[in-house]
């Protein structure tokens, strides 16, 4: 990784790209430090310590939730908007078709930026009333949720644009690369607590190397995951068109273990926090005792957990990969699975073949999303807020950025050969 990232430094274009990207993160973590006035800082600090939920939500906002910062809602909106207009596109035909061509994929990347603003303007003024509720703000006026609402909705939509710039003129993809961003900034301050809890004899020596020996284990296992894929031969058939020959190629088609990437353990930890805000809301005991259900501190939370994960890796890899889609295109270009029929049969092998690959990638996952909690029981280090979500997105990015930065190297050298 470290000699790709040195390899690419020497080519000017591919220094200024990643500078770029650089810069943007720059802007990015400062933004994250510019607080909304009128907050009362103790107040916000005693809530995030009595409310872990909260703790891992600011995980993916860099701690700028934890600040009440401009920046407080992070790129939530738009990774929740993206997903809406994925589904949408399942749902409703003809903006199915929009994905076929480029005007109209531009115009489905207008309305997630349309329903990106919505979603953020409506969570901005759920987050300020929560805030209200337990003190954070201790005057409410109308005139105060308008400006809050707008300067954190302007706050998100201003982080999606420069997601957009890093995607446009920066190395790999922008909104990706500043997830990766807001989580390893809590790094260091995780780390250092860890230590001044070390120092303190509140944990002991060999707890903090059993955590991070176990951790490294499964940033491996992620990276096997995320690398695993099933190759599929495909042969084309020759055609003459003319004095010219097409076709005639053998390649592959690569499915990967994995194809729902993060957005499974995204939708569980959705749905399993729903109860949970109920539960802080509602005063009533007999639905405080039953929302209770879904705390992390259940024991039913790991099995419900596992399973809401395991159904979602079905639910959203039958979203991004259409066998009958796949299957028409190879008849369409004369290609075929060799020993497979084409039509219905190479329709079928392609299901088949992803179910059983979405059954282990979906254990693998839950397995995955779960094993963070059970080793932050076992060693009693509970400083590090990195959960399977964190490291799938982290590890994940990572790799495709290298994959990114290297096709543009072998793009250069294509282009030196040319010249």
């Amino acid at each position: 990784m470290f000699d790709t990232l040195i390899r690419a430094f020497r080519l000017p274009d591919l220094r200024k790209k990643i500078l770029f990207t650089l810069f943007i993160f720059a802007v990015y973590r400062f933004g994250a430090h510019i607080p909304v006035p009128g907050v009362d800082r103790v107040a916000l600090s005693n809530l995030f310590k009595s409310q872990g939920l909260l703790g891992f939500l600011d995980l993916f906002t860099g701690g700028a939730l934890a600040r009440f910062s401009i920046f407080a809602m992070g790129i939530t909106p738009f990774i929740n908007a993206s997903i809406m207009m994925e589904l949408l596109t399942v749902i409703f035909p003809s903006l199915g078709a929009l994905k076929k061509e480029e005007d109209g994929r531009q115009k489905l990347t207008r309305y997630a930026r349309n329903l990106t603003v919505l979603l953020a303007a409506i969570e901005a003024l759920g987050l300020t009333i929560f805030m209200h509720n337990y003190k954070v703000i201790p005057q409410l006026t109308p005139l105060y949720v308008l400006t809050t609402v707008i300067t954190l909705t302007a706050g998100t939509t201003f982080i999606m644009w420069l997601g957009e710039q890093i995607s446009q003129y920066g190395i790999g993809n922008g909104v990706s690369l500043l997830i990766l961003a807001s989580i390893l900034a809590r790094f260091p301050t995780d780390l250092a607590r860890t230590f001044l809890l070390l120092q303190r004899g509140e944990i002991g020596l060999f707890n903090v190397i059993l955590f991070f020996i176990l951790l490294i284990v499964i940033i491996v296992g992620v990276v096997w995951e995320e690398s695993a894929e099933r190759r599929i031969p495909v042969q084309y058939s020759r055609r003459v068109v003319g004095r010219r020959v097409y076709g005639g190629q053998s390649t592959y088609l690569p499915l990967k273990l994995n194809q729902a990437g993060v957005i499974p353990i995204i939708f569980a930890i959705t749905i399993l926090m729903i109860p949970q805000t109920i539960g802080q809301f509602v005063n009533v005991p007999t639905v405080k005792s039953a929302m209770s259900i879904f705390s992390p501190n259940s024991f039913l939370y790991p099995i419900l957990y596992f399973l809401l994960v395991l159904g979602f890796t079905y639910f959203y890899s039958s979203i991004v990969f259409d066998p009958s889609e796949l299957a028409e295109n190879f008849k369409k270009y004369g290609g075929f699975i060799p020993g497979v029929r084409p039509g219905k049969p190479t329709e079928d092998y392609l299901a088949n073949t992803l179910n059983k690959l979405n059954f282990f990638g979906g254990i693998f996952l839950g397995i995955i999303a779960l094993i963070p909690t059970f080793i932050e029981r076992l060693t009693g280090v509970t400083e590090f807020q990195l959960g399977g979500t964190s490291i799938l997105i982290m590890v994940g990015v990572i790799l495709e950025t290298i994959k990114a930065i290297e096709a543009q190297m072998i793009m250069k050298s294509y282009e030196g050969f040319l010249k």
